[in-house]
């Protein structure tokens, strides 16, 4: 695929990223679709923060419009909307038919929902690309949106209740984070990689100092600033512009992480805190997928191709190393090795499984998340994919880079990952 102008609402917990993605999908011999759009987006807030208040669609529908305002494309030309979601639960009827419509998007173009929990937002991008290779659009909006601090609590009372009290259950835990096989939370799944691949409680908190520390230098060189989209907030006082991610730890070290107690096995076998995995956030992401002839008849340069994708199923219980063949597999696809990739986003689900996926694979940690991750960031369940495509992006526009990837472990046991490669 090729981006050129990506803007997307990020997450960090409650926060929102404008990612316009202009992308050229190259399969095969053929490349059939670009992807054009100036990457942008704008995260700031923590869960139950400043963009609680907003409604997933009403996140996602910012998003759609500014990747259109970017490429100078018009809601009327658009062929499909494509929204990765997790937590519907509430939210109305197809959630991406609203943003698509609150967006200005016409009546008469459809819009449809994708779920594929955490890999939702890559996953949407890859369906856009899909649906413009096989003929059926010309341009497609794709990403993915969370409002995980709107998710709404559950009672089952279809058939009442003839006594005693009755339990409600979280949908962000039931829906959202919780193993549908094992029956427990991710973070016991992190648990699992961290035995099983040998991740000391020390590298995990490593690499969550690290992931915090990275991201507090990038905001503080300003290296978000092309992906960050102001939101203004209504308040009781008035409107309140939303321009800086909240979720961020700044000034986070080894010394105070290492002094929290490990959250889900509290047997003292436990590795797994608060610190070293990601936070639950809000946000949105949104790129712009054209067939090939009409950039070119639109006079559009792309910013990168999409070279190839691809995605696994492994066991549930370890989740978090979906990544390594997800990337073996994408990298195999696109004729590439492992050490010809200039970098890679990986996502930060958990410390854990991101240090058994670099170690696994034998990357070279500077090239992995160089402007932090999840754990820094936050991680909105259906927007991540996308955002970590656009942020990907950037890096190698800045760093002057040519091939990224992007990957992600998948909840109930998967993976995926995507090539891309700057065409300059």
């Amino acid at each position: 695929m090729v981006v050129t102008d990506p803007t997307a609402k990020n997450y960090c917990f409650v926060s929102l990223q404008f990612i316009i993605i202009d992308t050229f999908y190259s399969f095969s011999i053929q490349s059939l679709c670009n992807l054009f759009s100036s990457l942008q987006d704008y995260r700031c807030s923590s869960f139950n923060g400043a963009l609680s208040t907003l409604p997933a669609h009403t996140l996602g529908s910012t998003v759609i419009k500014e990747v259109l305002k970017r490429a100078a494309i018009q809601p009327q030309e658009v062929s499909e909307v494509i929204f990765g979601q997790v937590l519907t639960a509430g939210a109305g009827q197809n959630p991406a038919r609203q943003a698509s419509v609150a967006a200005g998007v016409p009546y008469s173009i459809p819009a449809w929902s994708c779920q594929m929990i955490c890999g939702s937002g890559l996953k949407a991008v890859s369906l856009g690309a899909q649906s413009i290779k096989t003929g059926e659009a010309d341009i497609v909006v794709a990403g993915g949106m969370e409002s995980m601090s709107q998710a709404p609590h559950l009672v089952h009372m279809r058939a009442g209740v003839k006594a005693g009290d009755v339990s409600l259950q979280d949908s962000i835990m039931c829906d959202g984070l919780n193993d549908a096989f094992y029956k427990y939370h991710m973070g016991i799944t992190a648990e699992n990689v961290a035995k099983q691949w040998k991740v000391t409680r020390e590298e995990q908190d490593l690499l969550a100092v690290q992931s915090q520390n990275r991201t507090e230098a990038a905001q503080k060189a300003g290296y978000f600033d092309k992906e960050i989209v102001p939101v203004t907030v209504p308040s009781r006082k008035g409107p309140v512009e939303v321009k800086v991610d909240e979720f961020p730890r700044h000034g986070s070290n080894v010394e105070a992480m290492s002094k929290l107690k490990p959250y889900f096995l509290k047997d003292g076998s436990g590795t797994v805190t608060p610190a070293n995995a990601s936070g639950i956030n809000d946000g949105a992401a949104a790129v712009i997928l054209i067939k090939e002839s009409e950039a070119r008849r639109r006079g559009l340069v792309p910013m990168a191709h999409i070279v190839s994708s691809a995605q696994v199923g492994l066991d549930p219980s370890i989740m978090g190393v979906g990544p390594i063949a997800a990337i073996r597999k994408a990298v195999e696809k696109a004729g590439w090795s492992l050490d010809e990739v200039d970098l890679f986003e990986i996502n930060e689900a958990f410390a854990a499984q991101a240090v058994a996926v670099v170690k696994d694979l034998g990357l070279n940690p500077e090239k992995v998340n160089c402007q932090g991750g999840a754990v820094a960031l936050g991680h909105p369940l259906g927007m991540s994919g996308c955002r970590i495509l656009v942020t990907l992006l950037y890096a190698l526009e800045r760093t002057g880079g040519k091939k990224g990837v992007a990957a992600l472990c998948i909840g109930g046991g998967m993976g995926i990952a995507m090539c891309i490669e700057r065409t300059s």
